[in-house]
């Protein structure tokens, strides 16, 4: 008696060439894919219906589907000599190339087959999407009938614009007149459909992020983290600020031991950047206000969905400012940063198919001081996991800063925190030396996302901050000789890529608005 094993499986009404296995669990959708995967001396237990039992093919189908296959392997196609020689354009260009014959590569997102005479793929080439038709015997070639999703093709022909009634992406589609396969990529248990699922492990989904970016959704969220950097960049540009590429290996601290990434500099100790804030603010007297976009390094064991151990770090210093000025700075980079992206169409339009309900935020932002924010706390009955409330002097952790911010729905100007629990080079107040001139900006469902201050301007002061964090100053003679040298009021900030776009994009989490992010344990591929 046979087993199931013995069998190849075909489901004509629910099974798939693209992720099926041909069990019967993943059955083949049909016999010619089964016959092309597994060869002519197999065994084909089909059905035409979910309601139907699986039993032996017919000889006349088996015959039928293998003389399938051996005739699609004759079929050659040509071009057409006789037509216009076609463009080769990329997938963005396409509007501006209707009525012309084009040629475009790219990667097989979709199939939809209609019949044998009719095929529709879905084409990426990174740049968009396009609708292509094939029909005839475009459709009957043996490349046709095996292709697969992800596999790499070259389409030649017509676009047009679609009749009304009909949709596809910018509501046309290529009429193809020729076709060439570049490279087939697997089926089977290879196909890539079973590489991820909407089951498949988180962990997994990391170990295959390579595979995991050519989705919708996450080569949208890294679109719009380009468009976001260009934007960045551009506001910095139309305010006069110099662009500056700081080292990321050091030998000093910026937010607490604790968190460094140490390293062997040849016979050195040296350690993975926390952030380029001090090496910015050398630059001020040369450069005037400058920013960066680096990567910062941080060695905390948090799995938080907002921690990660390598981030891009958008840094910027400013002289001769207040911290009204440096709050006016911050405010004027998030809102005029996000009307850029969104005057992109095509990236507005991403956006809001990520995040359908993003508003902009609304200036002014609420200020809002660290005491008064201790107060807010106890008027609304958030406390500590002890059950007693936060006091005046301690930090706030991430929890109930993030109640506070999603209760308050708006964007937030969190300011002057005690200076014992800040860092060593932020400035204190003038009318309450117990707080710092210092600001974290809140933004609902993801919680800080800037960092900011205005940095100490007295030597004294600054030996004192050294002191009480237990630092030697000597590594820091470079950043103390600023206070030599032509001292000045200045203050910057740091604000994190990765949380920005997940408040903007609203994703769960910072690990997917990366491209391979990097956290505890997680240092691949």
């Amino acid at each position: 008696m046979s087993n199931d094993a013995d069998f190849i499986y075909v489901d004509e009404a629910q099974g798939s060439d693209d992720t099926g296995l041909g069990t019967k669990e993943h059955a083949y959708k049909t016999a010619v894919f089964a016959i092309q995967k597994h060869g002519e001396n197999i065994k084909i237990q089909l059905r035409k219906t979910s309601e139907e039992e699986y039993k032996d093919i017919s000889g006349a189908a088996f015959k039928k589907a293998k003389n399938h296959v051996l005739e699609s392997k004759k079929i050659v196609l040509t071009q057409d000599s006789t037509l216009p020689e076609a463009k080769k354009i990329k997938i963005r260009e396409s509007i501006n190339r209707r009525d012309t014959r084009v040629k475009i590569s790219g990667w097989v997102h979709r199939i939809r087959i209609q019949g044998k005479d009719m095929m529709f793929i879905v084409l990426r080439d990174g740049s968009g999407y396009i609708q292509c038709y094939l029909h005839g015997v475009l459709c009957h070639t043996y490349d046709a009938i095996t292709l697969t999703l992800e596999s790499t093709i070259t389409v030649y022909g017509i676009i047009s614009e679609l009749p009304e009634g009909k949709q596809a992406p910018d509501n046309h589609e290529l009429r193809v007149d020729y076709w060439e396969l570049v490279h087939k990529a697997p089926g089977g248990d290879e196909a890539f459909t079973n590489q991820i699922t909407t089951e498949t492990d988180p962990s997994v989904l990391l170990d295959r992020r390579h595979l995991v970016i050519r989705g919708e959704k996450a080569s949208a969220v890294l679109r719009v983290r380009s468009a976001v950097l260009r934007a960045f960049r551009d506001h910095f540009y139309s305010k006069g600020y110099a662009e500056v590429t700081p080292p990321h290996m050091v030998q000093t601290q910026v937010e607490g031991g604790s968190t460094l990434f140490e390293l062997a500099y040849y016979h050195e100790k040296a350690y993975l950047t926390q952030s380029s804030q001090l090496y910015l603010e050398t630059c001020l007297p040369s450069l005037g206000d400058v920013f960066a976009i680096a990567e910062s390094f941080r060695a905390e064991k948090s799995h938080t969905r907002r921690h990660l151990s390598e981030y891009s770090h958008l840094e910027a210093e400013m002289a001769f400012i207040t911290f009204d000025d440096l709050l006016d700075c911050l405010e004027d980079l998030i809102c005029d940063t996000i009307d850029r992206v969104l005057s992109d169409k095509s990236i507005a339009d991403l956006i809001y198919s990520l995040n359908k309900d993003f508003k902009k935020p609304e200036r002014p932002f609420l200020r809002l001081d660290y005491k008064d924010a201790i107060q807010y706390l106890k008027d609304n009955d958030i406390k500590k996991p002890d059950g007693t409330f936060y006091e005046f002097g301690e930090d706030i952790p991430e929890a109930p800063e993030r109640v506070m911010t999603d209760k308050l729905n708006r964007p937030i100007f969190l300011c002057r925190f005690p200076a014992e629990i800040k860092a060593f080079y932020m400035k204190r107040c003038k009318d309450d030396p117990r707080v710092t001139e210092s600001v974290d900006v809140l933004m609902p469902n993801v919680g800080e996302i800037v960092g900011g201050s205005m940095r100490i301007t007295d030597l004294d002061e600054l030996l004192r901050g050294y002191q009480r964090e237990g630092i030697d100053p000597a590594p820091y003679y470079w950043y103390t000789d600023q206070r030599k040298y032509g001292t000045t009021e200045h203050g910057g900030y740091g604000l994190g890529v990765e949380r920005f776009l997940a408040w903007m994009l609203d994703r769960h989490t910072v690990r997917d608005c990366c491209l391979y992010p990097r956290f505890t344990e997680r240092c691949k591929p």
